[in-house]
């Protein structure tokens, strides 16, 4: 059973795990977009919050996930994808969480690509309530299928290391 009140190697952990997928997003930026769709990218940083979603809490997840948008937003400079990351990282965060429930770790992948969706979903909610351009829903499509992927690229990943970061883990 979870004791409610963190440790300090937990902490220490989710520090860690924060500080890798901060600096996974950060490497990413530097790679150039090879697709003609502005916004769209593997998020491999998505790899430690899906981890995290099946190994910690939801108060732990939220934080580190909040920290990480927050601070991925400061170090690239564009403060105002800190809303339409928020909002899709958001709902992302509440579905994988309810998820978890009913896809264990052996298909994790599976709620990685729900995980996706919901995140396009989320962002494309914020841009339209900003914009108010109804117009942006033509490129929802695109988003999805490419969600899709990602979060199918993403998923499989962190299928393929979570033996290896229990095994850490549990040291």
């Amino acid at each position: 059973m979870r004791s409610k009140k963190p440790d300090a190697k937990r902490l220490a952990l989710l520090g860690i795990l924060t500080a890798v997928a901060l600096i996974i997003f950060i490497v990413e930026l530097q790679i150039p977009n090879p697709f003609p769709i502005p916004g769209v990218k593997l998020g491999l940083a998505n790899i430690v919050t899906v981890y995290a979603v099946y190994r910690y809490r939801p108060s732990e997840v939220a934080v580190m996930t909040g920290v990480r948008i927050l601070l991925g937003s400061v170090f690239s400079g564009n403060i105002m994808a800190l809303l339409y990351s928020a909002c899709g990282s958001l709902l992302c965060l509440l579905g994988m969480l309810l998820l978890r429930r009913v896809i264990d770790e052996k298909h994790l992948w599976l709620a990685s690509v729900f995980g996706a969706v919901l995140h396009n979903t989320g962002q494309m909610a914020a841009a339209l309530l900003v914009t108010q351009t109804p117009s942006l829903l033509f490129y929802y499509p695109f988003l999805l299928v490419s969600g899709c992927l990602a979060g199918l690229f993403t998923g499989l990943c962190t299928q393929l290391i979570l033996p290896r970061i229990k095994a850490i883990d549990q040291t």
